[in-house]
């Protein structure tokens, strides 16, 4: 099949958070005013009206707005952070640079279909845009790309002596955890089952940096790390990191993802987006929809190409994948702005006093 999912015509916006507001507008690029409104009555009316959908960020959904878009049969499209975000995270308040739209479901929710769901299962994808997809994962490897990182190509890492494998911490009620994560009981237990899947590798354990920057839940103190793993990794940049390495265990996390691109092993404790396609050793159990055997090139094509919209940041108008790499290689860094500065300065007092930001 080489038809695509088709995303009606957005109307209304709701759930967007005020900072990121403007990106988001022009990532939707309606051609026409865009009202963002999160009464949920008014926003159903609004699109009713418009005879548009209405672009919905699942968890900051009004309540009741499922119901009353239903009964006013109009329909709602989710709207999440593409797999290439930015330079600098979400909860820093850093705008995303990629969106995804999704009219059936949410790529990181295995309970139902989603629009992602069913370009891997379905699409046929042809040679040219397999070619591309190849390209495109060799320059993210060749330029240190990750979903909030341009990081400087390192040297080559030196010989291992032992089997390494690196364990990505999560924000533990993060949505993908709650809908893909399984009987996994947050990070600790997580570790506990990778070293039991590897007793004799070195483990190494990557904190979330939404954690660690003390904006949301899923800190686990080092003591209770080294327990179980062997070294705890802040500061070094996660492509780096996936250099030094053999292997990844992940919940739903998209290190999986990134570490698929890098030809690492990857075991996945949960059911994300990338997993029961024959690339992953998935200890979960299978996604009974998912019957198709994907090659790597397909992912990419449909995860990087066809299901993301990506924003130039420099001059504000839609780009490709490709464009949008030359942007970020050329600013490795975060912006700073006032607002990421108190953001910053929040998450640091949030881990004194241990809580977060959220």
């Amino acid at each position: 099949m080489n038809e695509l999912p088709v995303i009606p015509p957005i109307a209304v916006a709701t759930g967007i958070s005020w900072w990121k507001k403007d990106a988001i507008e022009r990532l939707l690029a309606t051609g026409r005013p865009l009202l963002f409104e999160d009464h949920p009555e008014k926003a159903v009316a609004a699109a009713a009206q418009a005879g548009g959908a209405i672009a919905v960020w699942p968890s900051r959904a009004p309540d009741g707005l499922h119901d009353k878009a239903a009964a006013a049969g109009v329909p709602l499209v989710n709207i999440e952070d593409g797999f290439i975000r930015s330079v600098g995270l979400g909860s820093g308040l850093h705008p995303p640079s990629s969106i995804i739209l999704d009219a059936s479901g949410i790529y990181y929710d295995p309970r139902s279909p989603s629009d992602l769901e069913t370009i891997l299962q379905t699409y046929d994808f042809p040679p040219e845009l397999l070619a591309r997809a190849e390209a495109l994962r060799e320059t993210i490897v060749a330029q240190g790309i990750s979903k909030y990182e341009s990081a400087a190509p390192t040297a080559p890492a030196p010989p291992r002596t032992k089997r390494t494998v690196l364990v990505t911490g999560q924000v533990e009620d993060d949505k993908s955890v709650l809908a893909g994560g399984g009987d996994v009981r947050g990070n600790q237990d997580l570790l506990i089952r990778a070293r039991a899947a590897e007793p004799d590798a070195h483990i190494i354990f990557k904190p979330h940096p939404d954690v660690d920057a003390g904006h949301r839940v899923g800190r686990v103190p080092d003591a209770e790390i080294l327990k179980v793993a062997d070294e705890v990794v802040r500061n070094e940049s996660m492509a780096s990191l996936l250099a030094r390495v053999d292997a990844v265990h992940v919940l739903t996390s998209l290190t999986g993802f990134e570490a698929l691109l890098r030809g690492l092993e990857v075991t996945t404790h949960g059911r994300p987006f990338y997993a029961g396609w024959g690339l992953t050793a998935d200890l979960a159990g299978p996604v009974a929809r998912r019957t198709r055997r994907v090659a790597l090139p397909e992912l990419v094509a449909a995860a990087l190409i066809l299901y993301p919209r990506y924003l130039d940041p420099e001059v504000e108008q839609l780009c490709t994948p490709e464009q949008l790499l030359q942007r970020f290689a050329q600013r490795r860094y975060p912006r700073e702005t006032w607002l990421t500065r108190v953001r910053k300065w929040q998450g640091r007092i949030a881990k004194l006093i241990g809580t977060t930001t959220d």
